[in-house]
């Protein structure tokens, strides 16, 4: 049986109903179908929002679900990861060596999420974006340019972190 060309998103133990309501609409499931995604499996924590396929579009075809006791296997099993820019899991999908694009959720102030998508963009790890500009950085992912994580190394990403949120 042949893999499915899938898109896991996840937004953690939170909820980011505007980056769910974001990835299933008609021009974001396009652009996927163009690059050759089957399947979007969603997990979408405490947010209201429930995607449905409304008929319009066969694939990709979407399933969701809130929690999952651990997402490690679908990030292993996706071929392309979108997240929010929670710590834990940005680095687990960092350590599974998945391409990531982070959704900053421009809602959310005060916080160390637009430093760390950054700094990792920076470094050429991900690639960030905010719901409104999901589209344009789908359209032009080049995978090949991201640079592996280097992982097994949590004395540095703990330093990492540090500086970021200006810790001593």
């Amino acid at each position: 049986m042949r893999c499915k060309k899938t898109v896991f998103v996840t937004v953690g133990t939170t909820s980011f109903n505007q980056l769910i309501e974001t990835v299933v609409t008609p021009e974001i499931l396009q652009v996927l179908s163009k690059r050759g995604y089957e399947k979007i499996l969603i997990q979408i924590g405490k947010g209201y929002f429930q995607p449905v396929q409304d008929g319009t579009c066969v694939e990709p075809v979407i399933e969701y679900y809130r929690y999952k006791e651990s997402i490690e296997n679908d990030i292993r099993e996706a071929s392309l990861v979108i997240s929010h820019a929670g710590a834990g899991s940005v680095l687990e999908t960092l350590r599974a060596r998945k391409p990531l694009i982070v959704v900053i959720n421009e809602t959310l102030m005060g916080n160390h999420q637009m430093e760390l998508a950054y700094q990792l963009f920076q470094d050429g790890h991900l690639y960030y974006c905010k719901c409104s500009t999901l589209k344009e950085t789908l359209a032009s992912l080049d995978e090949s340019q991201l640079i592996p994580f280097p992982g097994g190394e949590p004395a540095k990403f703990a330093q990492f972190m540090n500086n970021i949120m200006g810790v001593r």
